[in-house]
């Protein structure tokens, strides 16, 4: 894989999905189905999905692809794959709440390496670079051109204060029991990949997960967070978070900064 290709070519279709999504999203309405988990779907995620795919298979053919909205590649068996989530966040883009997000990513031998995670309705663009290090752009986003880029680094926990980030849509009672193992400091909410690059860019410490996701929704937020410096484990057994797995269904997991002291579940 050339990482350099990669990355410029998952920044561009990000931006471009990104575009598509604001065109529904700022329209006067917009029709919302519901798939066979219940889940939402509207003509944004379509839309984003046909536009990333198409882009992915022209540049890397020979490279497998899994993406939420196509249920045939759900069946993929590859251990190295490109992975996407057109729309992260359908609830809060339905609710029309600015915390959703367009994420690609790929994983090698089970690990997100590569990612990109764009915000649209916030303007904020995150995304690993050719060598790994995870970087914010910053600028007009031109589609071709990469504007001013800033490193991402996690912080320096202080594990008797610690900032916490927890899911915006999807927090529960046990969510926040273990959260009362922590000595907290702060604590925001944030929906969809966002909360992993609150961790990378050091705005939070700490992201822990109690709830059912796919690997779709979690790879670019993993490879940007990693890039930076962080980790995402398993919550049972603190063992790295893998991929790749039958179903692309994830277990529960912690995503952090190195020197907080993850508490037992």
């Amino acid at each position: 894989m050339n990482y350099e290709t990669l990355t410029r070519v998952m920044r561009k279709l990000s931006l471009e999905a990104g575009d598509l999504i604001m065109d529904i999203y700022n329209a006067d309405d917009f029709g919302v189905k519901v798939k066979s988990d219940d889940s939402p779907v509207t003509a944004a995620d379509e839309a984003a999905d046909a536009h990333i795919s198409a882009g992915l298979r022209d540049a890397f053919p020979d490279v497998a692809l899994v993406t939420e909205e196509q249920a045939a590649s759900h069946s993929v068996d590859a251990r190295t794959f490109l992975i996407v989530d057109p729309l992260d966040g359908t609830k809060e883009f339905i609710n029309r709440r600015g915390d959703f997000t367009v994420n690609i990513a790929l994983v090698e031998n089970g690990v997100p390496t590569r990612g990109v995670v764009y915000a649209p309705a916030k303007g904020r663009l995150f995304y690993t670079g050719s060598t790994g290090v995870s970087v914010e752009e910053t600028g007009a986003f031109d589609k071709d051109e990469p504007g001013e880029t800033t490193q991402m680094s996690v912080t320096t926990p202080d594990n008797d204060g610690l900032m916490i980030v927890a899911s915006k849509s999807h927090r529960d009672q046990a969510t926040d029991d273990y959260i009362g193992k922590y000595n907290v400091k702060d604590m925001t909410s944030a929906g969809s990949s966002l909360k992993f690059c609150l961790v990378a860019t050091g705005e939070a410490d700490i992201y822990p997960r109690l709830g059912r996701t796919m690997e779709w929704d979690t790879a670019a937020g993993h490879a940007v967070l990693a890039g930076a410096g962080g980790r995402v484990v398993r919550f049972d057994d603190h063992t790295p978070l893998a991929y790749g797995k039958d179903g692309f269904a994830n277990p529960f997991f912690i995503a952090y900064a190195p020197g907080v002291t993850l508490q037992d579940a």
